[in-house]
């Protein structure tokens, strides 16, 4: 053993000047060495077939004969650009384009000497046989100096390299172990992979085994000293990376995850693409699955403006769609440090221009500018006061800019015929209890109301539940808390949410914005309700911790808070679209019959600063908002009356 790892370091080190020649001195040394490997495969084949003693009537057919095939094979190798290879990284695609480029100098030779020499005095199965030796050979060096790079590669691994599972003996835990044996350098030795195909568990891939199933994790991790997991399941198993943390979170091994989506791009899978677990990884949710044709028909080429655009929901709008090529894509922010990053991020990316635009939705001549200059064809109306608690304290702000906000660019897009207008809503819209789920039931009414009135351009609204990690939603806010040290502080035992992730729910409303249907209204399957305790204990869990170090501390339920989240009214009716996950409104709820009158009178109140008789207007206008408020606002209503 000692003997053959000394040979390796000596050839490793005699290889070592080779590899940092330039490209073209290179190549002309492996072109040299493939003259050799010609000539001996050329000579071998004459040996072979007449076992070892040449008769003396084939020697000119021999001498001649080789100078012809060099010649041939040299100029096909340098034609297919078979000297610009890395032996030491051959995979199989190179071997079969070494048998191509070899088939083609036999057929060509064959060729040549059937017109030009004689070939009466020349044996045909010459042919295959030099193809056949000149494959060997050259392939066979080929793979022997990639094995003496692995071998040399795991005889490098540190001593203290830390003990490897792999959950997923698919594409993409062979491509792992295939990228960790190429990087000694991070300490990993893949010791057995975990998969639940029974017909997978026995064998051997890379000389590992496959065991299972994903239940045994914990005793196997006990059995091997398992010290980190890498999780490489495929798309349709990642409802299985919650039980891979279950089980192995209690017993302190590190695991990391390779991206669903990479597992589906085998061409993409790398070492860096590896991430921590998230709690996005535990919502067990099915994967996106989108028509490309339909959206980038939607997209490619035309002018978007997307508002609210350095917000969580709007600059994942701006990321998506810069993938479809738009002409023009418009960033409508009002705070400018979201804005200057998300046009940071963008503009380098893109040879489509990327507008930023510093502006408030609230003021209309500012907006009216912005249309009158772009012109756009596709407008994502993403910009809203979302917080509820601060909504509360300020619900003459929160008609302003999510009420007023939507009508502007509602208007300003019927007047400058965009083709398209988008509502981004909330659940929150349905049987409000807060300001902002009012606000936001309204707005809806609007972009149904502009549609009625405005058949030339199509209006609709795209109505889900929460997103995991948008700004000062719960997930950031229990990291921040459990980086402290806790507590984690959750309203109410059974306060639940539905979450999705901030690139799924983008996806699924460009999704329904390219639909042709002229439903005003789309409603998102945001899957099962998410108790928020559990939504804590799995992230203290993949902190490492648990709750006895990091407890949960119930704070009471906040005011405008609702204990469970609905996605639909009683008398709203939906049916399914072409798509599983997007439902659409056949019958929207309508606005009370004096909407008009009192629509005015709600946004003179928060001209006003009115927050009492903003409260009372939004009241009239929606019968089932339901206000924390509610003393205090029928104490307001004859002062309200009086004034009118």
């Amino acid at each position: 053993m000692g003997a053959s790892l000394m040979a390796m370091n000596t050839l490793s080190r005699w290889m070592e000047p080779l590899s940092r020649l330039p490209a073209g001195w290179r190549s002309v040394i492996l072109a040299l060495a493939h003259l050799v490997f010609f000539s001996a495969a050329y000579v071998g084949a004459f040996l072979f077939r007449f076992d070892l003693r040449i008769p003396a009537e084939y020697l000119p057919a021999l001498g001649g004969g080789l100078l012809v095939l060099l010649a041939i094979k040299t100029a096909v190798f340098a034609y297919l650009k078979m000297f610009q290879g890395w032996w030491k990284y051959v995979s199989l695609y190179d071997i079969i384009s070494l048998a191509y480029a070899l088939a083609i100098s036999a057929l060509l030779f064959m060729a040549v000497n059937t017109l030009v020499l004689r070939p009466e005095i020349f044996p045909r199965s010459i042919y295959l046989l030099d193809f056949t030796l000149s494959l060997v050979l050259l392939g066979g060096v080929r793979g022997a100096l990639r094995l003496v790079r692995e071998a040399m590669a795991l005889s490098a691994t540190p001593r203290r390299a830390r003990n490897l599972m792999i959950v997923g003996a698919g594409d993409a835990g062979d491509l792992m172990v295939r990228e960790i044996n190429r990087s000694p350098s991070l300490r990993l030795r893949p010791l057995l992979f975990v998969d639940d195909d029974p017909y997978k568990r026995g064998l051997r891939l890379h000389g590992i085994p496959v065991e299972g199933p994903i239940d045994r994790i914990a005793q196997l991790v006990a059995r091997h000293d398992i010290e980190e997991i890498i999780i490489a399941l495929p798309p349709e198993e990642q409802h299985q990376v919650r039980r891979v943390i279950e089980l192995a979170g209690p017993l302190g091994v590190h695991a990391r995850i390779l991206p669903a989506v990479e597992a589906m791009l085998h061409q993409e899978i790398s070492l860096d693409r590896l991430r921590e677990v998230s709690i996005a990884d535990l919502l067990r949710r099915d994967p996106v699955e989108l028509d490309l044709e339909s959206l980038a028909g939607f997209l490619k080429d035309r002018r978007v403006l997307v508002t609210g655009a350095g917000g969580s929901i709007g600059s994942e709008l701006c990321r998506q769609i810069a993938g479809f090529s738009p002409s023009t894509l418009m960033l409508v922010e009002q705070a400018e440090t979201p804005l200057f990053e998300i046009h940071r991020e963008l503009n380098p990316q893109n040879d489509r221009p990327i507008v930023p635009c510093i502006a408030s939705v609230a003021d209309a001549a500012r907006m009216r500018a912005i249309f009158e200059e772009h012109r756009p064809q596709v407008v994502l109306h993403a910009a809203a006061y979302k917080h509820v608690p601060l909504m509360e304290q300020s619900p003459a702000e929160a008609v302003k800019n999510n009420v007023r906000g939507t009508e502007i660019v509602a208007r300003l897009s019927a007047e400058m015929g965009v083709a398209t207008f988008v509502l981004i809503s909330t659940d929150k819209a349905v049987n409000p209890t807060s300001v902002m789920g009012a606000t936001k039931r309204v707005t809806e009414w609007i972009v149904a109301r502009q549609g009625q009135e405005h058949p030339g351009t199509r209006f609709c609204a795209v109505r889900f539940g929460n997103v995991l990690g948008s700004n000062g939603s719960v997930v950031p806010i229990f990291r921040d808390q459990i980086r402290r040290g806790g507590p984690v502080t959750v309203t109410h035992p059974e306060m639940t949410r539905y979450f999705m992730t901030i690139p799924e729910a983008v996806q699924l409303v460009l999704q329904a914005a390219s639909f042709e249907s002229q439903a005003s209204l789309f409603i998102l399957d945001m899957g099962r309700p998410v108790r928020i305790a559990d939504l804590a204990r799995d992230m203290i869990r993949l902190s490492g911790a648990n709750e006895a170090m990091i407890p949960i501390v119930f704070t009471g339920i906040r005011p405008g808070e609702k204990l469970f989240e609905e996605l639909t009214l009683d008398e709203e009716e939906v049916d399914r679209t072409e798509h599983a996950q997007i439902f659409v409104g056949k019958k929207s709820s309508d606005p009370p019959e004096h909407f008009d009158a009192l629509y005015c009178e709600l946004l003179a109140a928060a001209d006003r600063g009115d927050h009492p008789a903003v409260r009372v207007l939004l009241g009239e206008l929606i019968p089932d908002y339901q206000s924390p408020h509610t003393d205090a606002t029928v104490l307001e209503l004859p002062r309200l009356r009086a004034a009118r």
